[in-house]
């Protein structure tokens, strides 16, 4: 099975080509439909705001398959629900009201995602065995971003059923909790603490947070359209005829990855927090650059936050997380990347994606004490800097070798790929990972540059407030810098984001 939303001709995407499918956030639609549904927002009474956006969030939801709103509304409906009636009720009814609710969000999710890889599994099974399978292939569409609104509206019964939340009573409110559309299709996963109270307040027009938002957004595209964009192209030269390389190209583009992969999910979550604050709504923090963890652990305090706190939440804890015998906690950390890594998608490399993460995570549990050892042996307790940088290194190397299962198009390419990493290294190998030229690299790493830059100084603090202490000539000079660069290094068209399909 091939994961063809990597891939813009193929799959998915070529879908959404056909059906006309751009709401993106770096469509020209969207360029119209913020600015007008923002400035309706407020110049609309508190009273019809939540009308609006939900109505704003509907259209943009439809911009996929219509139809496929039925079953959105379907499951808000169950959860809107089963959260009274769990509020309501005593006893062991409160239980059963919340495994429908979990039934209905999980069987939706099921049917929709992981039917075909079940029955192309039992098809491969039966081929094996000699057995006559009769169901071929389904033709069945995955509805655009259903993994991130299921585990919104689950984590919305799962919280009234602890306590933690009321039940909603405003249906057009609690659609509009699962349905906002800035984090509708890719998050961040948002919790009915931090996001229901919003739809109530009022929010007025406030010059400083409104272009604090767009400097978010600006940010975002930027991340997305100059950054992973640029790298896409060479990163699916490769990776879907991965046979055609081996050595340099195989690592360069799986560096790329990387770093594009960043872009495009951070880049989003950018504009979504962004757009959300211009409004006055404010999102949770899906990313505080990855990339610098010095362990696997800080890892997954840095990426994703949305999903990582929501497995450690739900599930992890649920299961007895660190509080029950030793062997029991691996299996607990094995479970949960496992099911995460099947979160991401219906394909086997996604399983061993998942499944290395867990890996390391017991890994590193069994060799705490020789790593202190060897820490002290080789003196770098006495350098600190060295060792946090050593640290670095390795967690990103553990994490780039994982996203070899993450990208490639199946098991059998992963497998190529890893095997064939070091195999003829030259420095001629690297020229024919197809980036357009020596041009099309100093750009990209250049940018790329920048935005570590940028990172840097989010370790001392925030940069918007940085700037906003600026003068005047300061801050319009990198407003236009901003701009120019999206509009000069940018990389144009109907460009989807790589999470729309968990």
């Amino acid at each position: 099975m091939s994961k063809f939303y990597f891939d813009s001709e193929n799959g998915i995407f070529a879908l959404l080509k056909r059906l006309n499918f751009t709401m993106l956030f770096n469509s020209f639609q969207f360029l119209i439909f913020f600015p007008v549904v923002t400035i309706s927002y407020f110049l609309l009474p508190h009273r019809y705001r939540w009308a609006l956006l939900l109505a704003a969030s509907c259209y943009f939801y439809m911009q996929f398959i219509p139809v496929y709103i039925l079953i959105l509304l379907a499951t808000i409906t169950v959860d809107y629900i089963a959260g009274i009636l769990i509020e309501d009720t005593q006893g062991v009814r409160r239980k059963q009201y919340l495994i429908f609710s979990i039934i209905a969000n999980i069987g939706a999710l099921a049917i929709f995602k992981y039917c075909n890889f079940i029955n192309d599994n039992m098809i491969a099974l039966a081929q094996l065995i000699g057995w006559n399978y009769p169901i071929e292939h389904l033709n069945v569409i995955l509805p655009i971003g259903l993994s991130f609104h299921t585990f919104q509206s689950l984590s919305y019964t799962i919280e009234v059923y602890r306590g933690h939340q009321k039940a909603e009573r405003n249906l057009g409110i609690f659609a509009l909790y699962v349905m906002f559309y800035p984090q509708l299709v890719a998050g961040p996963i948002e919790r009915p603490q931090n996001l229901l109270h919003q739809f109530y307040e009022k929010h007025t027009f406030d010059y400083q947070r409104v272009t604090d938002g767009l400097k978010l957004m600006g940010w975002g595209l930027f991340k997305k359209m100059v950054i992973a964009d640029r790298l896409a192209a060479s990163v699916n030269n490769v990776y879907n005829n991965p046979t055609e390389y081996s050595g340099i190209p195989l690592i360069i583009a799986t560096y790329f990855f990387a770093v594009q992969i960043y872009c495009d999910f951070s880049g989003y979550s950018d504009i979504a927090l962004g757009a959300s604050q211009v409004m006055g709504f404010k999102l949770m923090t899906n990313f505080k650059q990855p990339y610098y963890a010095r362990s696997i652990s800080e890892f997954w305090k840095r990426w994703h936050i949305s999903l990582s706190t929501w497995f450690k939440d739900y599930l992890y804890i649920s299961l007895g997380g660190n509080r029950v015998s030793k062997w029991r906690w691996y299996a607990n950390l094995m479970i949960v990347f496992l099911v995460s890594g099947l979160w991401h998608g219906a394909n086997w490399t996604f399983v061993i994606w998942g499944g290395l993460h867990g890996f390391y995570l017991v890994l590193a549990i069994w060799i705490t004490d020789w790593r202190v050892k060897v820490y002290k042996f080789l003196g770098l307790e006495s350098y600190p800097t060295l060792r946090m940088l050593l640290e670095m290194f390795v967690t990103f190397h553990l994490v780039w070798f994982a996203w070899i299962f993450f990208r490639a198009n199946s098991i059998t390419d992963a497998l190529y790929i890893v095997s064939h990493l070091f195999v003829g290294l030259n420095l001629q190998s690297g020229y024919g990972i197809g980036i357009g030229g020596m041009y099309e690299l100093v750009i990209a790493l250049a940018m790329v540059l920048i935005m570590e830059t940028v990172h840097i100084m989010q370790q001392r603090g925030s940069v918007r407030q940085y700037i906003n202490q600026k003068p005047i000539w300061v801050r319009w000079t990198l407003y236009y810098a901003l701009v120019l660069s999206i509009m000069m290094f940018g990389k144009f068209g109907l460009t989807e984001f790589i999470y729309f399909q968990f």
